[in-house]
C-alpha cells in the first residue's frame, strides 16, 4: 500500500458507512471514494467491503485495514498537536492530565490561564491512566508520587501537600479516635482498593494495619473523601481538601511521611515552546497559594 490517501479513504467509508458520508469529511467529490477504493481492492486483491443498498459494510479483510488504519490515523493526530504546541502562540489546545483529586486545585487554575489567554481550547483529562507525552497525547502531566518517567520528559517539583488522618464526627461519636498508632488496629478505615497504592500515607498504614481493616475501598479519591465525610471509617485526605470542614476532625497529628509529592511532567519537544512555558509559570505561581492556604 503506497498511497495513505486511498487508506484514509477506506477509513472513512468503514466509519461512516456511506460514500457520500466519506466524501463529505474528506472534502472530496463522491467518484474520488469510490476511485481510492477500487484502486485499493485492486492492489490488495480482496474485497474490503459489501456493497449494499444502506451502503457499504467492511467485510473481515476490511475491520482488519480499518483497525491499522484507525491507530494510524490516531498517531497522525497527535503529531499533529505536538507540532501545533511548538507554535510562539498561546492558542490551540492546551491538553492537561492529573489524577481526578487534584481537580479542584487544578481546574479553577486552567479557567483563570484559558481567561488570560481567550484564543485558548483547555482539555481536562483525569483518571489513573498514564497518557503519554511522547506521543502527544497532553502538553502537561501533573502527578503525585514518585514513580518511573520516560527519559525524554522533563520532571520538576510543583507542590508538597500535607495529609492527615480524618474522620467524620458521626465516626468518632460511634467509635471514638484513635488514642495512639497501637490503637489504630481497632479502627475502620477507608482506602484504596489496590493493597500496594504508592501513595505515601497508604504504605504507612499497610505497615500498622491489618488489610482487613480497611473496610470501604475504592479507585476513586472522589468516593473515598465522600466515604469518609460519610463516616464509613477513618482515612486519610488532602488538607485542603479538609480544611474548614466542619464534619471532619484531624483524630492524628500530620506526619510528613504522609505529604503528597506533586510533580510536573512535560516531553523534551514540547517542553520549551511558547504556550508550555507559559502555563507551567503560572501554574507555579498559584501553586504557591496550596502550600500557604494548606
Amino acid at each position: 500500500m503506497k498511497n495513505w490517501d486511498e487508506v484514509r479513504t477506506a477509513f472513512q467509508v468503514a466509519r461512516l458507512g456511506t460514500v457520500s458520508g466519506a466524501a463529505e469529511a474528506l472534502g472530496v467529490h463522491h467518484a474520488t471514494v469510490i476511485r481510492h477504493i477500487d484502486a485499493l481492492e485492486a492492489q490488495l486483491g480482496v474485497k474490503l467491503f459489501q456493497r449494499h443498498a444502506r451502503g457499504y459494510t467492511a467485510t473481515e479483510a476490511g475491520e482488519d485495514l480499518m483497525r491499522v488504519a484507525q491507530a494510524t490515523d490516531d498517531q497522525f493526530g497527535q503529531l499533529e498537536g505536538r507540532i501545533k504546541g511548538r507554535g510562539a502562540d498561546v492558542a490551540g489546545e492546551l491538553v492537561v492530565t492529573s489524577l481526578g483529586g487534584l481537580a479542584p486545585l487544578i481546574s479553577p487554575i486552567l479557567a483563570d490561564f484559558q481567561e488570560e489567554h481567550p484564543d485558548l481550547l483547555v482539555r481536562f483529562l483525569t483518571g489513573d491512566r498514564v497518557f503519554r507525552l511522547e506521543y502527544g497525547e497532553a502538553h502537561v502531566a501533573i502527578r503525585a508520587g514518585d514513580g518511573q518517567v520516560q527519559p525524554d520528559n522533563v520532571v520538576q517539583p510543583l507542590a508538597q501537600l500535607p495529609a492527615a488522618m480524618y474522620g467524620a464526627s458521626a465516626y468518632v461519636t460511634r467509635h471514638g479516635a484513635p488514642k495512639d498508632e497501637a490503637d489504630l488496629v481497632n479502627h475502620r478505615f477507608v482506602g484504596h482498593d489496590n493493597p500496594d497504592s504508592r501513595a505515601p500515607f497508604y504504605r504507612w498504614l499497610k505497615a500498622r494495619v491489618p488489610r482487613d481493616r480497611v473496610v470501604f475501598r475504592s479507585t476513586s479519591d472522589r468516593a473515598i473523601e465522600a466515604a469518609v465525610r460519610r463516616g464509613a471509617g477513618l482515612g486519610f485526605l488532602p488538607v485542603w481538601a479538609a480544611q474548614n470542614s466542619g464534619d471532619l476532625l484531624e483524630v492524628m497529628p500530620s506526619n510528613p511521611e504522609w505529604d503528597i509529592n506533586v510533580r510536573l511532567i512535560t516531553h523534551v519537544d514540547l517542553h520549551r515552546t511558547t504556550k508550555v512555558q507559559t502555563f507551567l509559570n503560572f501554574l507555579k505561581g498559584r501553586a504557591k497559594e496550596w502550600v500557604v492556604n494548606g
